[in-house]
């Protein structure tokens, strides 16, 4: 028996790498671009003709890649750059501060140095506190306080100062541009394009959570039987949206290292990453409003009165449900292809707002002036949360506007030009339908298939053979 133990470990362990490496397959290809720049600065050492220019300081260059390459390509751009300038700035101060302390001589040279290690250290780890600094550049702060105690300490026994900085510079920098490029060119991961991803994911989210809470909240015991295993299969889908409320230090860290990115695919050197932040600050903010939501479902009530409240406030909360969900979903889609929010998105909210106008009247009904309020206090509170949920939306979808002014997104409105609707008029296809009965819009028939379209600009939309308002 015990000596099954070690192979079940062994399959399990296998298992679980396997697992890792289908969810996020460039995990592993990362893996391959580290081994793969690690063994190319290892020919530093290893081939005689440059270890011979190097020496010991070749070690640098591998111990560089060790530190600096990371998942995604802003990141290693952060670290290589803060890595390459401390080291730079560092190394030239610490060799112009040992040239001026060995003007004091032998004794005051130590002073010197001494004096020169506790400014600058103390300044520096001081820099390292405000904000700013501390988001972009503390590991350039940090490389900057120990190669300039290395050199200046070292200094002081090493003759040859100036050559030792040069080979570690040298082989530092060697070190970063291996990264940097394998990085760059070689399978590149961006942290902007994960950033982008992330948002899109975690408004969909709360898109299946809205879209599906009215099935799973309005359900009563009515003797039917009821799959449990379907059941928890839909629960625990509509859970995924608890993704989001830890979802800030990841998109602070990537909105970061994107800033460092240059112009890759459709996002430019300044695309506008604080807006995605902002953006996700609202997502988590319905998030939360989400979480206690989901507190309210399946919370069992025998009382007859709350039965029967539940049951008229059923239709106004599906509404609003359903349309913040779909409302989400669309805005999400916006995101995903950079195109401003279609108009859909807006009817969607002003549904749920309609939805909400119904649902205040029936809470004004005499179920409020109820002997029994206490039954139907989880429901009304489910109704307020509804409520903020909507204003939560509307929140998301005016930030999700700013994103598309400052990032340019397309507009997709299919159109039909004017000429091409001079050209309906005369030849008799276009039926104009007046506002009073199918508000500004028209339609057209072409090619014996019926379109609507506004008379404004004309923007079709199929209706399969039917003339359907919009």
């Amino acid at each position: 028996m015990a000596a099954h133990q070690p192979k079940l470990g062994a399959m399990s362990v296998m298992e679980r790498t396997v697992k890792l490496g289908r969810d996020d397959p460039r995990r592993i290809i990362h893996s391959l671009k580290v081994g793969l720049a690690l063994t190319f600065v290892s020919l530093l050492y290893y081939w005689r003709p440059l270890y011979d220019g190097f020496g010991i300081a070749a070690i640098w260059a591998v111990l560089t890649v060790v530190v600096i390459f990371e998942f995604t390509v802003g990141a290693t751009l952060s670290k290589g750059l803060n890595r390459g300038l401390g080291t730079l700035l560092a190394g030239a101060l610490g060799v112009g501060a040992q040239h001026f302390a060995s003007l004091f001589g032998q004794t005051g040279e130590p002073i010197v140095l001494g004096f020169f290690v506790f400014l600058l250290a103390a300044a520096s780890t001081f820099s390292r506190f405000f904000p700013r600094i501390k988001a972009r550049y503390d590991y350039g702060v940090l490389i900057f306080i120990l190669t300039f105690s290395l050199v200046s300490v070292s200094g002081y026994r090493v003759e040859k100062i100036l050559e030792l900085a040069h080979q570690r510079l040298s082989t530092i920098l060697i070190g970063g541009a291996t990264c940097i490029f394998i990085s760059l060119f070689i399978c590149p991961v961006w942290a902007g394009e994960s950033l982008h991803n992330i948002i899109v994911s975690n408004i969909e989210k709360l898109a299946n959570y809205l879209e599906g809470f009215g099935v799973e909240y309005f359900q009563y015991e009515d003797g039917e039987n009821v799959d449990e295993d379907s059941k928890h299969n839909k629960l625990s889908s509509l859970q995924a949206y608890k993704t989001v409320l830890t979802s800030q230090s990841s998109e602070e860290s990537l909105a970061n290292f994107a800033s460092w990115e240059p112009r890759h695919g459709k996002f430019s050197f300044r695309h506008p990453w604080k807006q995605y932040l902002k953006i996700g600050s609202l997502t988590r903010q319905c998030a939360y409003q989400i979480e206690s939501l989901n507190g309210y479902i399946n919370v069992p009530t025998d009382i007859q009165v709350a039965i029967q409240f539940r049951r008229r406030i059923e239709e106004s909360c599906n509404a609003i449900s359903s349309e913040s969900g779909k409302a989400l979903r669309i805005l999400a889609s916006s995101i995903k292809t950079m195109t401003n929010p279609s108009s859909s998105s807006k009817t969607h909210i002003e549904n749920a707002t309609a939805a909400i106008d119904e649902l205040k009247n029936t809470l004004k009904t005499g179920y409020m002036e109820s002997s029994d309020l206490l039954g139907i206090i989880p429901d009304a509170t489910v109704c307020c949360i509804l409520i903020d949920i909507v204003k939560s939306v509307e929140k998301i979808l005016e930030a999700i506007e700013e994103l598309g002014v400052l990032a340019s997104f397309k507009s997709v409105e299919p159109t039909v030009s004017p000429e091409k609707s001079t050209q309906l008029l005369h030849r008799g296809i276009v039926n104009p339908l007046f506002d009073g009965e199918c508000g500004d819009h028209v339609v057209i028939m072409v090619d014996n298939e019926v379109e609507v379209g506004k008379s404004h600009g004309l923007e079709v939309k199929p209706s399969n053979g039917e003339m359907v308002c919009k």
